[in-house]
């Protein structure tokens, strides 16, 4: 992760917001009644930018730092009130950025077979039950989420400390875990088919001409943002629930932004 570019650090890309571009996930009726149920519905959102010049990844910290200086940013990004239950902009001078790739190359869902055949979710699609604990805001009421959250439980090292890394899981993990009043699945289908949608809403993908495999080339960056008051983005209070990702695709010179805000429920 970047340790934030400083203020005097001049911006060298442009951005301009993209109104049009709709993200079904968004739209459609069935995620939009599942992200309800899920608490994240009104608190999650998804907004494109166009830029018009080169980018690469390992302009990652220039790229980003110039997003969050660009005025069409400040006055047009979204993020969630804290305090007033609706939608604000950024709208703030952005002293410091902090950026880190994500790796993105899944093109299956096959990562999740593992929780079929270590017995998290049994034949059918039930997701395991257990023992109640707690962890900070959650409570784990069955193996899917000790999966996800308990790092010495019995089944943990399912997924590889890549696997937990690729932008696919953490989706289906931001998914799995919702907002504050989130009313969890007994089957493992809604999870797995809202973020396979959503991870087809969000990447591009392109076939080699050569190989004529399909890849990813779309960079995922987690980020974050400072003004002179401390965090400002995604929000002013931390929360392993409160993110905001930077998808670009740099055939069309698009930036998607996956944002979500912690939160007891739809405004």
């Amino acid at each position: 992760m970047s340790d934030g570019k400083p203020v005097s650090q001049p911006a060298k890309f442009t951005f301009t917001p993209l109104p049009s571009r709709t993200f079904g996930f968004l739209t459609h009726p069935d995620t939009r009644e599942l992200l309800m149920k899920w608490s994240m519905n009104g608190r999650i959102t998804a907004q494109a930018f166009r830029y018009d010049e080169y980018f690469s990844p390992y302009q990652k910290d220039d790229f980003v730092w110039a997003f969050f200086q660009d005025p069409n940013v400040i006055s047009e990004l979204k993020l969630s009130s804290e305090y007033a239950g609706q939608w604000v902009k950024l709208g703030t001078k952005v002293r410091k950025v902090k950026a880190q790739e994500v790796p993105c190359t899944r093109l299956s869902m096959s990562l999740f077979d593992c929780l079929y055949s270590e017995g998290v979710v049994k034949e059918g699609g039930h997701i395991s039950k257990c023992l109640d604990e707690f962890i900070d805001d959650f409570t784990i009421s069955d193996e899917l989420r000790k999966v996800l959250l308990v790092d010495d439980s019995d089944k943990y090292d399912i997924f590889s400390k890549s696997d937990r890394e690729d932008f696919l899981f953490l989706l289906f993990k931001h998914l799995c875990l919702g907002g504050a009043l989130c009313q969890f699945e007994d089957m493992i289908d809604p999870y797995l088919e809202t973020t396979k949608c959503i991870y087809k809403d969000l990447l591009c993908v392109q076939k080699d001409p050569q190989t004529k495999e399909v890849r990813i080339i779309s960079t995922v960056f987690k980020v974050s943002a400072y003004d002179e008051n401390g965090m400002c983005y995604p929000s002013v209070r931390p929360h392993e629930q409160t993110f905001a990702y930077l998808i670009v695709d740099p055939m069309k010179r698009h930036v998607n932004v996956f944002y979500h805000c912690f939160g007891g429920g739809a405004f």
